[in-house]
């Protein structure tokens, strides 16, 4: 399998969190009836890319990926349920099968039959596209796809985040258990509780403007939500949907990743049937698109360059590479 450390890419700081404003706004509705908010940035005649944010996040998150971007290419963004300015539901309407329903009625009404994107995840965002591997909507508009710092099973004894987790096993998933499912509102944003946050999403020398900036995303997701998703993803297993997707897939990751730890990575790259690359970017946490936005856009970009524009075309795809 091709390892690939990614090309150079500008300083966190560099990057801007300031959203761009959407060419289009819409409101989708997803198999329940559960109202979905969905952003579109950028010309329609471009190459078109779908991107899922994670648990606790929201549509911003993507701010420093679709500012790198530019108008090059159009731009799907959405908020997962209970998450951003999608609605909330009951706590029965949370789980794996509600992460696909709510990616197959964004393709739906973004990504018009006949045509493909390139789909790219985030934490629960990339256990998103995994959830919804098999479904008709996603093999008919997928072209390709990046899994960013993801899982795929057994979430809670892999982290670490609780200190001695990886020592004392049962503690650690009793401990990891209670952070993701506990519906406590964090209150405001604190020194406390951003230096938590730091440590549980972000690598210790993390850029303190992306360390805020993160804060913000999370203090701003409602708690029941919260817990909601994070009781779905204390349960979580989609190893056979892995093994089904089929569509050109990279995976990326960071080195010093506390909730998705690296071998996470490894176990999906190994388990796709299509895998084009593990990127590993050494120094990032969990939120690799913020702590390194260059990376994730050369990735996601190359995606593109391969497997839409080279695709249109009529150019012969790369094969896979093996090491």
């Amino acid at each position: 399998m091709l390892m690939d450390n990614g090309p150079a890419s500008p300083a966190p700081s560099a990057a801007r969190t300031a959203p761009a404003t959407p060419r289009r706004d819409l409101s989708v509705r997803s198999a329940d009836g559960t109202r979905l908010h969905v952003e579109v940035h950028g010309p329609d005649d471009a190459p078109s890319i779908v991107l899922s944010h994670g648990w606790t996040c929201s549509i911003p998150f993507w701010a420093p990926v679709v500012n790198a971007l530019g108008p090059a290419y159009r731009v799907v963004l959405y908020d997962q349920r209970g998450h951003g300015r999608s609605a909330r539901t009951s706590r029965h309407a949370y789980g794996v099968s509600a992460l696909a329903d709510d990616l197959c009625a964004v393709l739906r009404a973004t990504v018009p039959a006949g045509t493909r994107a390139v789909l790219g995840g985030h934490s629960m965002g990339g256990m998103t596209l995994m959830a919804a591997a098999q479904r008709p909507e996603v093999r008919e508009r997928a072209a390709a796809a990046a899994l960013i710092s993801t899982g795929c099973s057994d979430l809670l004894a892999s982290a670490r985040v609780v200190p001695g987790a990886a020592r004392f096993p049962r503690l650690g998933t009793a401990g990891h258990r209670l952070l993701l499912g506990a519906p406590l509102p964090l209150g405001p944003m604190t020194p406390l509780t951003r230096a938590a946050l730091h440590y549980v999403t972000m690598a210790p020398d993390a850029n303190p403007r992306m360390v805020d900036f993160c804060a913000r995303l999370v203090h701003a997701c409602p708690s029941l939500p919260r817990a909601h998703w994070g009781r779905v993803l204390a349960e979580l297993d989609v190893e056979r949907e892995v093994r089904a997707l089929e569509y050109p897939t990279t995976v990326v990751a960071g080195g010093r990743d506390r909730l998705t730890p690296i071998a996470h990575a490894h176990r999906i790259a190994a388990a796709l049937p299509n895998c084009e690359g593990l990127v590993e970017i050494p120094g990032a946490g969990h939120m690799t698109p913020l702590e390194d936005p260059g990376t994730v856009v050369s990735v996601i970009s190359g995606l593109v360059d391969r497997h839409l524009t080279a695709a249109k075309k009529g150019k012969k795809k790369p094969t896979r590479q093996t090491a």
